[in-house]
């Protein structure tokens, strides 16, 4: 029996016998997701005997394989840009999967309130302006908290990754000065700080050094059992990062664009949570192998449907409906 290796879910039982009739598919890309990704590929592997394989490397890699077709499909929390599709040699169709949260979290010892961090605040200690703990800007975001007058120690992603763009594209939504030096992007020139390579080596860079502070996607904070500071949002309030708030932002999104290629960072809304994003997988508009499709196309139609259900319990949002309901149309543009 071949083995197919997918970078998605479960599939119904109708296809249990479909492993004996295609080739290997490879995937990979985005950190961000995986913890619901791998959850899917169990599922599938469940249902129908197959292995799932997905490589968690990161948005840019999942980009750059994608580019050079050494994989099936990629994964990315970044859209592509006109230029990185004009590069490909096949066109990617963007499909969201699910949305989740950016998170800002810390290990400071002795401190157990929960933070709240303004945009401005957490552009300051990325850019290295604010340096300790007991900071004025600090202090002011998070009144009555005993601040320790002691380093912060940054930590961002050492390679490029989806979860980077979602940072840095909102910091550059609150920061003019960080949207002039720095700007938004999967990679990035950090101007200070440590590099942990993916979700996981960040959380766990910050799990072992007292005083840190770093950037992951939600569940990766939950799983460690490390706190994670509330938002200010655009609306001026200080919003939790939850499933509550990420499915606000994703309602506070105007309209979805026919290609998918949107950005929902600081959208409006009092109790939207500003550092969230969809994720997408990059499906080829063209697969010549009929199994590849088939397998493929089966995938995001079991995704779009009994797949959503698998998202909250994992600390994402599930799809708005009415972007499954265009997501299902778009499926029929692969060809």
């Amino acid at each position: 029996m071949k083995r197919i290796v997918l970078a998605g879910a479960t599939l119904s039982l109708l296809f249990a016998g479909f492993a004996s009739a295609a080739d290997t598919i490879n995937a990979a890309g985005a950190t961000f997701p995986a913890p619901i990704y791998q959850k899917w590929f169990e599922e599938f592997k469940a249902k129908t005997g197959v292995q799932v394989n997905y490589q968690s490397i990161g948005s840019g890699g999942g980009i750059k394989q994608y580019t050079d077709a050494t994989v099936d499909f990629g994964a990315s929390d970044m859209p592509m840009t006109d230029a990185q599709i004009a590069a490909t040699k096949i066109k990617p169709l963007h499909f969201p999967t699910v949305l989740g949260a950016v998170v800002l979290t810390y290990n400071i010892p002795g401190v157990t309130a929960k933070l709240k961090l303004s945009g401005a605040t957490i552009a300051g200690i990325y850019m290295g302006k604010i340096t300790k703990w007991n900071d004025a800007a600090l202090k002011a975001d998070n009144a009555g908290v005993n601040l320790p007058n002691t380093d912060i120690v940054v930590v961002h992603r050492a390679e490029g990754g989806g979860t980077s763009f979602i940072f840095t594209d909102f910091l550059s939504k609150v920061s003019p000065e960080w949207k002039s030096k720095v700007g938004a992007s999967t990679s990035v020139s950090w101007p200070i700080g440590l590099g942990g390579q993916g979700n996981e080596g960040v959380v766990g860079m910050v799990k072992q050094t007292p005083g840190s502070i770093g950037y992951v996607e939600l569940i990766y904070a939950v799983q460690q059992k490390l706190g994670f500071a509330d938002v200010k949002n655009a609306a001026g309030k200080f919003v939790t990062p939850s499933f509550e708030s990420v499915t606000a932002a994703a309602a506070g999104m105007k309209e979805m664009p026919e290609d998918f290629r949107v950005s929902i960072t600081n959208g409006p809304g009092d109790k939207t949570y500003p550092i969230s994003s969809f994720t997408w997988m990059l499906i080829p508009n063209q697969i010549a192998n009929p199994a590849k499709k088939k397998a493929i196309t089966d995938f995001l139609t079991w995704m779009l449907g009994d797949g959503q259900k698998d998202a909250q319990g994992l600390s994402y949002a599930p799809l708005p409906s009415s972007v499954v309901a265009k997501e299902k149309k778009q499926i029929a543009l692969i060809k």
